[in-house]
């Protein structure tokens, strides 16, 4: 079957009007897709920002050991509050020793001024103990 050469360019011209139609319509829904990514995005960053801040790294106190140790320095060492148990005491003590003790290439320093800070903690003290 044959066509004119009219009846040609009146095909081409009703694709051509099919795709003059399609190119609105796919950039409106790219426009539409480009507006919910956005929402989402905005949506996600808002959520990110109002969520709780969390500690990333564990502070760690940067002062010196005083002349006589306090129940509060020795409650920093042992890593506890300073009204805890003694069962929290000694349970503390032992954690931090096993980390610290000489016999496993910890400072003789070190595991003393623990000694010193449990007895602090248990009420044990006379007084500057520590031989350093």
């Amino acid at each position: 079957m044959a066509f004119k050469p009219s009846q040609e360019f009146a095909i081409m011209s009703k694709k051509r009007e099919k795709e003059a139609y399609a190119t609105p319509f796919l950039a409106g829904l790219a426009l539409a897709a480009a507006a919910l990514a956005g929402r989402y995005g905005v949506q996600a960053w808002q959520a990110f920002k109002a969520r709780p801040p969390k500690p990333r790294i564990r502070k760690f106190y940067e002062g010196g050991f005083q002349p006589t140790m306090t129940k509060r320095e020795a409650a920093l060492i042992l890593g506890i509050r300073e009204n805890a148990t003694a069962d929290k005491v000694k349970e503390a003590h032992r954690r931090v020793m096993v980390a610290n003790h000489p016999d496993a290439g910890g400072s003789h320093y070190l595991a003393s001024k623990i000694n010193e800070a449990k007895d602090v903690m248990l009420g044990k003290t006379r007084g500057n103990e520590s031989p350093f």
